[in-house]
């Protein structure tokens, strides 16, 4: 059964600063299939399931930027150019500086961007790759550029095979995330660290998306 939105609850607001070296956080990715997949409703109940500090979203809709008014925290969302949907994220920490949009090699009909987003201690991309497995590994390739050297870049890669990405590691669940046309199991949402430490992993239900929610308790390095 989905909780309803006056159910959730509050999780911890902007005050809280990220962690630093030795410090831990849970992040959880999702890709919510535009108009036809999760609403608002299934997005707060798996909030309230995995309990995230960040909490980054594929295809999100304008109907999921009211997650701030609901949860408190910091809230951004970047739509793809000329479509409704895009790459958005929650957080309970603050950010550094305002996210933004890196532009990617993009295939023949969908221009990509991804979202890079900085808390000082670490930096993330939250990705929604074009489809294509050598395109992929060139967009991955260009955004590990621009972030710092603790870092994790994880959402839809639409990758089956190994990412090849220097001095990142793949630790998002073994698990299927995704059916390909409802029939072939594949496992195409990743988390990729660099600088960090995979403390455990989770795989959700996909409700009324075509990709089921991922999460990922990660460690900075040092301390």
């Amino acid at each position: 059964m989905i909780a309803t939105a006056h159910k959730i609850s509050p999780h911890i607001t902007h005050e809280d600063a990220a962690p630093s070296p030795g410090g831990s956080f849970t992040i959880a990715s999702w890709n919510l299939l535009r108009r036809d997949g999760a609403t608002l409703r299934e997005v707060l109940h798996v909030a309230d399931t995995l309990r995230p500090d960040i909490f980054l979203m594929q295809e999100a809709m304008p109907e999921i930027d009211q997650l701030p008014k609901i949860l408190g925290g910091h809230y951004t969302r970047i739509p793809l150019p000329g479509r409704p949907h895009g790459t958005a994220c929650w957080s309970r920490y603050s950010f550094t500086r305002p996210p933004i949009a890196c532009a990617l090699p993009s295939g023949i009909i969908v221009r990509r961007h991804a979202q890079l987003i900085d808390f000082g201690t670490f930096s993330l991309a939250n990705l929604h790759l074009s489809h294509g497995q050598i395109l992929n590994r060139r967009q991955l390739r260009r955004i590990a550029h621009f972030l710092r050297p603790t870092a994790l870049m994880m959402g839809d890669f639409n990758l089956v095979g190994p990412t090849l990405v220097p001095g990142f590691h793949d630790v998002g669940p073994r698990a299927t995330t995704h059916r390909m046309v409802d029939m072939l199991p594949i496992r195409i949402d990743r988390c990729l660290i660099r600088g960090m430490t995979r403390q455990r992993t989770q795989v959700l239900p996909n409700f009324s998306s075509d990709h089921h929610p991922i999460c990922v308790r990660l460690t900075l390095n040092g301390g």
